[in-house]
This record gives structure tokens, sequence and C-alpha cells, in this order.
């Protein structure tokens, strides 16, 4: 056989063809990524910050200043405790009849009020009478303005009849305090009162004072024991 000859390749040889590249595509998950891929986003998000804190610190200066006035105003007026006394009272009927109770009773109330700087308005001054914790009677004292380190003076009196249901232990209580001839009964004040600083009126607060009194019976100008003046509870309700 006779030998083949290749023929010469003339020519630089680069093996077979790269394909091209395939292109990828980043698809952005939702929510993902940061909210500064969007420029509009990152702004808005900085600015809702900047507004938040500068309102939280606007609050907390405001507290801090409304803390230090109200400090402040404490030490310049220093408000002390309105003293309530019952200086004197008077009870001339205390009758239970038919479970029907025939009262008169007078209290004479002593208020002083220590402030150097403090005035107060009563505006409204309501009394009660309770007998071992039945209520007989309620009536409303004359209001008035106290003026700074004064002292005045109110009547509470309590007259008529009202129905007293008392159990067989409240009933034997009653005819041991008629054979004593004295009676303890509960007076209590509820108060709604302003306080007044210079020119500036305080809003409504409303304490309540508590006066537990041992009282005589008087009867046919004859006493039965001697009234003994007594101070009365304050309670800031």
């Amino acid at each position: 056989m006779g030998e083949t000859r290749q023929p010469h390749l003339n020519g630089a040889y680069y093996g077979p063809s790269i394909p091209p590249p395939s292109k990828s595509y980043h698809r952005p998950g939702r929510g993902g990524g940061g909210c500064c891929c969007n420029p509009f986003s990152c702004c808005c998000s900085c600015i809702a910050n900047c507004i938040c804190t500068c309102i939280c610190q606007i609050i907390f200066t405001i507290l801090i200043v409304v803390g230090i006035i109200v400090f402040v105003g404490w030490l310049v007026f220093r408000p002390n405790t309105v003293k309530f006394y019952a200086t004197d009272a008077s009870l001339t009927e205390f009758n239970l009849n038919n479970n029907t109770l025939h009262y008169n009773l007078a209290v004479n109330l002593t208020i002083r009020n220590p402030n150097k700087r403090i005035g107060i308005y009563y505006d409204r001054i309501e009394a009660r009478a309770s007998y071992q914790g039945q209520r007989f009677s309620t009536v409303d004292l004359p209001t008035f303005y106290q003026g700074r380190k004064n002292t005045s003076y109110a009547n509470a009196e309590f007259r008529g009849q009202h129905m007293v249901l008392l159990g067989n232990r409240e009933m034997s209580k009653y005819n041991d305090d008629r054979s004593a001839g004295a009676y303890n009964i509960e007076v209590k004040l509820y108060l709604r009162t302003r306080l007044r600083f210079w020119f500036v009126k305080s809003t409504r607060v409303k304490p309540k004072i508590d006066c537990d009194l041992r009282i005589p019976l008087r009867s046919n100008s004859t006493d039965s024991g001697v009234y003994e003046s007594k101070r009365c509870d304050f309670d800031w309700r």
C-alpha cells in the first residue's frame, strides 16, 4: 500500500470553541437586602429615627423640668396638714324607740391652717353622723376661704329622727351607753378643697376627716359626764 499523507495545516489551531458564559440574575428576596438598597427608603427610615429620638428627648426634658419645679415648690411652700379639732359637743337627745332614733347633737369644730404661704378654699363640707356604723344624719356646712396661718370655726348641728336597724350585739352596746349616759358617735367630714399659692389655685382635692367622739348626754340641765376635746384624723383620699 502506498503511504497516505495528511495535508499540511496552515495557521494556528485554537481547539474547540468556548461557549459564552451564562448570565446570572440576582433576585432580591422580600424584605431582605436592607433598607438602604432603595435610597428613598433609607432616607425615610433615617428621618423617622431622628423624629423619634427628638420626641423622646423632648419628653424626657419636660419630665425633668416638671420634677424640678415640683421639688422647688415643695421646698418653698412645705405644705403642712390642716388640723381639725372637735372642741365641744352637746348631745341633748339620743333615744332609740322602735328602731327610730331621735337625736339632737351639736359639734363645734376648730380648723387650723398652719401654712405660711398656702390658703385653702373649702368648696364643700359635708358632715355625717353615725352610731355603731349606722349613719343617722347628714348636713352641709357653710363654705369659706381660710387664709394663711389662720384658725377658723365651724358648727355642725344634727337634729331629727332616723330609722336605725341594730342587731342584738349593737342593742346591747346601746343599752350600756344609755346606762353610762354617754355615747360613742362618729362624725365624718367630706371636703372638697382647693389650695391657693399666691395667685395660683390648685385642682380640687377631697380629704376626709374622722372624729370618733365620746359624748355625754345632757338632759334637764344635768350633765352625764364631761366632754373632752379631741383632734380628728386627717385622711387624703
